[in-house]
């Protein structure tokens, strides 16, 4: 005898009509247990409802109650709708992206005078949103550009015509400091106001050849006008904003907006990665764990993966890179599977990174306990070592100006510092402020002693800083004949990018991976002991300049003097009774007098 729910189910699908569109089952309850896309609705459908079905695809078969269809006039706008409603709905049997967070977004007040600032929660009040952004880190660089490089009012006031008319308000520290020019007191023309708001906006959206000009222009303004003082000032934002576009990920300047996808499969694990391109680099980058609840092809995955994403973070490129062939469109999209040149080299990246995260995901998954060696482990599966870092140096260099030069290396065994084989340098051949010199020639010092004196070498060297100083350290490790024997790596500051020797492509590392940690614990190390040696230092010169400015007061007298009081700070609130007894009543009298001018 047929089963009432099996007869019912049968009727169903006698009467789907073959043709592209959405499908979503229910069970008894009458709830979302899956929806789908399909080319054509009846054949997809029935498929789950054959006799050779097995794992959760046969559960979910069994659990089927009813069965409703949206009819589309494509199998791309199904796939564009099903997206919708798994969003939506957030069906129990679909793929689930593994990222619950609400991103933060730089939002554009719809206000007169307009603010700049981070929120996470989008209405629909006519703000204008930017983003969203995965790294805190970076929308607080952002943030601090276009403050440094635009006066804007960051208070709450309503800057109505009518209330500054009637000098409802009074200006605030902002202004007294130079950071905002007083709109709220009429000091400030709304309409250049909203010109550097359109300034902005080019910045957000990473169009900073936009905003160079505009600076240029206003550079070459101010000095036609003798307002020096001014163009000084456009001259310092334009160094600024330089600085960050130097610091940006560059791909290539004929690359413009575009889309980059890289997919790593695990069984049936998938891992994914996505950088979104503006104006030739890199902008956007977020990597993803997708869970397969039933039995999904890696092709439905990856357009999953596309519509969500390009939705999530607003992209409205014309071009998506992407690594195999998908026979999905989507509108006004084009699909490329690059062979070579740059955009190859960009799926490349982009796969690298979705290795590395699953490879991290998957190790911190296998283990529940966590002992010393996981941070190491997942150092080792990150960076490719042939073996486990249990010997690392870090080096950092620290001077002002150039001026008292000095140089650290810091040693961490078994992932936790190991304080009594730090090490100090004093600067000896490079003149003025050259980090790339300094560490080539600390570099140099420290493995030549190392093997002089036939010492264990690291496993793993770092190097505080970006492809600069990581070169000048490989140059150092040649010329000693140690390059290719000990693994090395530059972190640079502000997005922490993690780089290679001959390999122009960082690798981005998840903040909260217990790698980044370890290598950020090892770099922020050196730079504390490097920077206090530079503090001790500079203040020794200082006081010995100090005492050797005094006539009549020689070097012994000197060492008296510092060895019993340490600082001229002491020296000057001795009495002279007590400096008579120590260096004798000529002397004393000498250091009183001037002390006392």
């Amino acid at each position: 005898m047929i089963n009432p729910v099996e007869k019912r189910i049968k009727n169903i699908l006698k009467d789907l009509p073959s043709c592209p569109g959405v499908y979503q089952f229910f069970n008894d309850r009458s709830d979302i247990l899956y929806i789908g896309k399909a080319k054509n609705i009846k054949k997809r459908v029935a498929s789950y409802f054959t006799k050779n079905q097995i794992g959760k695809t046969k559960v979910l078969s069994h659990k089927v109650k009813d069965v409703k269809i949206i009819i589309t006039d494509s199998e791309q706008d199904a796939l564009l709708l099903e997206n919708s409603l798994i969003k939506k709905y957030k069906p129990p049997y679909n793929i689930l992206l593994k990222d619950d967070k609400t991103y933060p977004w730089i939002c554009i007040s719809n206000e007169p005078f307009p603010r700049v600032f981070i929120t996470r929660n989008r209405v629909n009040n006519g703000n204008q949103y930017f983003g969203p952004y995965t790294s805190v880190k970076m929308i607080n660089t952002l943030l601090n550009l276009i403050n440094e490089l635009f006066e804007l009012r960051d208070c709450n006031l309503n800057l109505s015509e009518e209330k500054i008319l009637n000098s409802k308000y009074k200006v605030c520290l902002e202004y007294h400091i130079g950071n905002c020019k007083g709109p709220c007191i009429g000091e400030e023309n709304e309409n250049e106001y909203l010109v550097r708001i359109e300034q902005i906006k080019n910045i957000l959206k990473g169009n900073l050849s936009v905003v160079q000009k505009y600076l240029k222009g206003r550079m070459k303004s101010f000095s036609l006008e003798l307002d020096f003082e001014n163009a000084q000032k456009t001259k310092e934002s334009l160094k600024q904003l330089e600085d960050y576009k130097s610091k940006s990920y560059v791909v290539s300047t004929t690359i413009t907006n575009t889309d980059v996808f890289g997919i790593y499969e695990v069984g049936k694990q998938y891992f994914l990665n996505y950088f979104k391109i503006v104006n030739g680099a890199i902008i956007q980058s977020h990597n993803a764990e997708l869970k397969i609840r039933i039995n999904e092809s890696i092709e439905d995955v990856l357009m999953h993966y596309i519509t969500l994403l390009r939705s999530e973070f607003n992209s409205n490129s014309k071009l998506i890179l992407i690594p195999f062939k998908v026979k999905y469109n989507l509108p006004g999209v084009k699909f490329m599977v690059p062979l070579k040149g740059p955009k190859k080299e960009l799926i490349d990246l982009s796969f690298r990174n979705a290795k590395f995260y699953g490879l991290e995901k998957l190790k911190i998954n296998s283990s529940k306990n966590i002992t010393i060696h996981t941070p190491l482990l997942e150092l080792q599966t990150k960076l490719h070592l042939s073996e486990l870092p249990i010997h690392i140096e870090c080096f950092d260099n620290s001077n002002i100006q150039g001026e008292f030069p000095v140089s650290a290396c810091v040693v961490f065994k078994n992932g936790k510092p190991s304080k009594k084989e730090y090490r100090h340098f004093n600067i000896n051949t490079v003149k003025g402020p050259n980090d790339f010199a300094s560490m080539e020639e600390v570099i140099e010092r420290r493995y030549s002693r190392m093997l002089k004196e036939s010492s264990s070498l690291p496993n793993l060297i770092i190097i505080d800083g970006g492809k600069g100083q990581l070169s000048s350290a490989v140059l150092a490790l040649k010329r000693i004949g140690l390059d290719g024997e000990i693994a090395i790596i530059g972190i640079a500051k502000k997005l922490e990018e993690i780089y290679f020797p001959n390999d122009p492509y960082p690798l981005y590392i998840d903040k909260n991976n217990a790698s980044l940690k370890l290598i950020q614990h090892c770099r922020n190390e050196a730079h504390r002991f490097s920077l206090n040696h530079h503090r001790n230092r500079r203040s020794k010169d200082m006081v010995k300049t100090q005492l050797d400015s005094i006539k009549g007061i020689g070097p012994k007298t000197k060492d008296i003097l510092l060895r019993k009081y340490k600082s001229i700070q002491k020296i000057k609130m001795v009495p002279k009774s007590e400096l008579i007894k120590d260096i004798g009543f000529k002397k004393a009298t000498i250091i009183v007098s001037y002390f006392t001018k």
